[in-house]
């Protein structure tokens, strides 16, 4: 998969965000789970790369499936204030 540099980074800022549920990532670019965690590897650095996986690992609010029913946005209600 090829990416445009805007659209790597965005990806990887959705990858380290707690509320953004990785069915986000698929539905917006077309990446798995599993294909997240090869870009990922491929695109950030060794240690990044561990800290993001270590975190990242089992957490539930990754996924829409095993998130709680009283989260209902993937973003903080001040993160898209108009300017």
């Amino acid at each position: 998969m090829h990416f445009k540099e805007p659209d790597i980074s965005r990806i990887i800022e959705m990858a380290w965000e707690d509320r953004t549920p990785y069915e986000a990532i698929n539905t917006l670019y077309g990446i798995t789970d599993s294909q997240l965690v090869t870009f990922m590897r491929k695109h950030v650095s060794n240690n990044s790369f561990k800290v993001w996986r270590k975190r990242h690992r089992g957490r539930k609010n990754k996924h829409l499936q095993l998130r709680s029913s009283q989260v209902n946005r993937s973003h903080c209600s001040t993160q898209y204030k108009p300017r």
